[in-house]
């Protein structure tokens, strides 16, 4: 059999040949791990919405998502409407996100009926580790900054650096001022959906 000649083309084939093998592979893994990546989230947002309800003993009544301009940006929030086993409205824990110190953070945030901070969880971060990432406990009941029993309708909450009454964490205030911020936008989108109007599409 003889050689293939050594060229341009030659090895344009071999590298698409070895690209086409690579992606095949790859697109393999993903539709192996897609499933239980997916089933792992929705634990974790469940979990997640009990953990700020504050309450085990609860079901999610339906989710809608609200539609708003931030900073110049359609935004989507997600709200999922709890109710107890007695089948009364506890609140609703809402997905919302702003830009922290180094990507995207994500937050969870429970509010009773008349809007106070139930609690809350980081569902996703990029920020600095021993820094940023103090966010999942900082603001918590127990923590240097707590958020937990305020209520954003009595006014935005901010750093108090900015004029508010929230301790920021230390070496961190644009985390702290994100933080703070997707607290106040979720509030924004749960009293906007509770009024019943703007933009509401409800997902069941």
């Amino acid at each position: 059999m003889a050689k293939m000649k050594s060229s341009l083309t030659n090895m344009v084939l071999v590298l698409v040949g070895c690209a086409l093998v690579v992606a095949t592979l790859l697109a393999w893994v993903n539709h192996l791990t897609e499933g239980p990546i997916a089933i792992k989230a929705e634990k974790t947002l469940a979990d997640g919405i009990k953990t700020v309800m504050g309450t085990e003993n609860l079901t999610v009544a339906g989710t809608d998502t609200i539609k708003q301009l931030v900073d110049n940006k359609e935004t989507a929030f997600v709200i999922h409407r709890t109710v107890g086993k007695d089948g009364k409205a506890l609140g609703a824990a809402v997905e919302t996100t702003s830009l922290g110190f180094d990507g995207d953070l994500k937050v969870l945030v429970g509010f009773s009926l008349e809007g106070t901070i139930l609690g809350y969880t980081i569902l996703h971060h990029t920020e600095t580790p021993g820094l940023g990432a103090k966010a999942q406990t900082w603001f918590q009941k127990d923590g240097k900054g707590s958020v937990i029993g305020l209520n954003p309708a009595q006014g935005e909450l901010a750093v108090s650096k900015d004029g508010g009454n929230i301790d920021a964490i230390t070496a961190s205030t644009i985390t702290s001022r994100a933080f703070l911020k997707a607290v106040n936008q979720a509030y924004s989108a749960y009293a906007q959906q509770q009024a019943g109007n703007g933009q509401t599409v409800n997902n069941n």
